[in-house]
């Protein structure tokens, strides 16, 4: 935890803070150790960036999680859309909506 948050610019509380509002759950090494992955990484620096920027905790957590959320449903789309291009150009007929 010590180096995340060394190397994130933060104090482990605001690890600590970030796994409370479960924006982030590190697994832990057998010796009780949190370890984080770079994607927890990712959404600690950006609740950094909105909490620096005036945003409570809770609020840029919240807000992370519906970024993350949009991001997916994005991706699946896009690939739903590239599904049925490929349908269409391949001469199948479409599902029914």
């Amino acid at each position: 935890m010590g180096r995340a948050a060394e190397m994130l610019g933060v104090t482990p509380a605001f690890l600590r803070a970030l796994g409370s509002a479960k924006l982030i759950e590190p697994r832990r090494s057998e010796g009780g150790h949190r370890r984080y992955s770079r994607y927890q990484l990712r959404l600690a620096a950006r609740a950094r960036e909105l909490v620096d920027q005036g945003t409570a905790l809770e609020a840029a957590c919240r807000i992370i999680i519906l970024e993350d959320q949009l991001a997916e449903a994005l991706r699946i789309n896009a690939e739903l859309q590239q599904a049925r291009a490929a349908q269409r150009s391949a001469g199948e007929p479409e599902p029914p909506r």
